[in-house]
């Protein structure tokens, strides 16, 4: 059974309105017509959006003592569902509470390895020891890996920020939640060289979307599945900056130009699904307040989302 768990927290980004995502979503499927979310059982978590208005407590790691805490809270709403014998689907605000994500299945399935599909255009692999932003969206990978980055640091750390940092990466358990070679990104293209010097240190497999069309979804896929043959599980977290902005919509804090097609994001989501191991899928970084067509990135999100749950259900 699907548990819907609703995370409106934007507090990791550095642009508001991702906690609207999921209320845009919603007015998307009213306007089509479809009941969706009155179908599913749902959680709320709470959220501490109001922290935006706080002075930050540190440069290079915004908001981190908040975002420690929303990452908590979804962490134990996912291990709940999961422990329940749902299908934890979590629609988030910003991609930062995705450690949550990954600490919550863990938690609830400690003996079991898992391997994480990152769709995206972002690595989201930067510490507070190497972020040019400060926004925790770009740290949750980094976190799960327990990788601090120190041979690519360019910030000082305030004792505050690294007390924090050190809570996130020792969440639900001592031990990185993630080995790298179960970690596949899919989409990246805008990062930066100390995210590409930890990828190329850590091998850890990243496909381009020119590959992927090149080679083919269902040869993407089959590599994806042999590679991550040894997990467990697996975790798909799409950010849906992974599409391409200029196709569907700008209605994302960080848009990149040449992603991702709607189509061929189904036909990812569709292959992995049929392995049977895809056991919870996250939708993050849908914000309306900046999309250019309307509602367009949201209903996109929503029609992927339907389409994916019909696989779930069946």
């Amino acid at each position: 059974m699907i548990e819907l768990i609703k995370n409106r927290s934007d507090i990791g980004a550095g642009t508001r309105g991702a906690d609207m995502g999921i209320d845009a979503m919603e007015i998307a499927a009213i306007n089509m017509g479809d009941d969706y979310f009155n179908c599913h059982q749902h959680t709320d978590v709470r959220t501490h959006n109001e922290s935006i208005y706080n002075k930050f407590t540190s440069s290079v790691a915004k908001r981190i003592e908040h975002v420690y805490k929303q990452c908590e809270r979804v962490s134990t709403a996912v291990s709940t569902a999961c422990k329940r014998g749902n299908f934890p689907i979590v629609l988030s605000g910003d991609h930062s509470s995705a450690l949550g994500t990954i600490a919550g299945i863990k938690h609830a399935y400690p003996s079991s390895t898992l391997g994480v599909i990152w769709l995206d255009a972002h690595a989201d692999l930067h510490s507070p020891y190497t972020s040019p932003s400060g926004n925790v969206h770009g740290m949750p990978l980094a976190a799960a890996l327990q990788k601090d980055n120190l041979n690519n640091k360019i910030n000082e750390v305030e004792e505050d920020a690294k007390w924090y940092w050190q809570r996130m990466k020792m969440l639900c358990g001592d031990k990185p939640k993630l080995d790298p070679k179960n970690l596949i990104y899919l989409g990246l293209r805008d990062f930066e060289n100390a995210e590409l010097n930890l990828i190329e240190e850590l091998g850890i497999t990243h496909f381009s979307v020119p590959y992927v069309r090149s080679t083919g979804i269902k040869n993407l896929v089959d590599d994806c599945l042999n590679q991550l043959s040894t997990s467990d599980l697996i975790y798909i977290s799409f950010d849906v900056d992974s599409m391409d902005c200029d196709a569907v919509s700008y209605g994302t804090g960080t848009p990149v130009p040449t992603g991702f097609y709607v189509e061929e994001i189904m036909q990812i989501f569709d292959g992995l699904m049929a392995s049977q191991k895809v056991n919870c899928i996250e939708f993050a970084e849908i914000n309306p307040l900046l999309d250019n067509k309307g509602n367009r990135m949201a209903e996109t999100a929503f029609q992927v989302l339907s389409h994916v749950s019909k696989s779930i259900e069946k």
